[in-house]
């Protein structure tokens, strides 16, 4: 089976079996998406109104935003994986609560466990303390983290980043996210290093 074939497998699995109250409210799941084969993923926070609507993550603003960032660096959605921590929309885009990131824990490390990527990108404060409990977006944003171990996965290198949506509000922040996202080449040709 591919990888491709499995993420498709765990989606459809958790869309059905997923226990978040969110979905409740939500009017779908939304699964990660992009390359099974991707050596970055990147994992924000949660789907936003647009998110939820398409069924898939960061397809509004802040997707744009993203596209954008990554095609500085020479990268196009389609060279990386997106997802989130939490895989249901929180109403009226609230912070997602410590239950509903736990309740989708297993959702995305079935998705790390299959991709196995070499670095992990992690978009804004909830996406960091999901790997770095209590780590802060304002003193790590455009660092590598140490590597660690998640899990039983393979030695991740993790990189954190301000989340996309932080940059269409406020401009500084904006240049602050470009400039951040251009180290992250360094980061890759480190990792590939033999």
């Amino acid at each position: 089976m591919t990888k491709t074939e499995k993420l498709n497998r765990v989606h459809k699995k958790w869309l059905k079996n997923c226990k978040c109250e969110l979905r409740n409210t939500a009017t779908q799941g939304v699964p990660g998406y992009g390359s099974a084969e991707a050596k970055i993923v990147l994992i924000g926070e949660a789907p936003g109104r647009n998110e939820d609507k398409a069924g898939r993550p960061f397809v509004g603003a802040a997707g744009k935003f993203l596209d954008e960032m990554l095609s500085s660096i020479k990268l196009k959605r389609q060279d990386v994986y997106i997802t989130n921590i939490v895989k249901y929309r929180p109403p009226r885009n609230r912070d997602p609560s410590k239950k509903e990131v736990s309740t989708c824990a297993l959702w995305l490390e079935e998705e790390l466990e299959i991709i196995a990527p070499k670095v992990v990108v992690m978009l804004g404060r909830h996406s960091l303390n999901r790997f770095f409990e209590k780590a802060k977006i304002k003193d790590v944003h455009g660092t590598v983290l140490k590597e660690k171990t998640e899990n039983n996965y393979q030695k991740m290198v993790f990189f954190s980043l301000y989340h996309p949506a932080a940059g269409l509000y406020n401009k500084s922040l904006r240049k602050v996210l470009m400039r951040d996202i251009k180290k992250l080449p360094k980061v890759l040709a480190r990792v590939f290093l033999p």
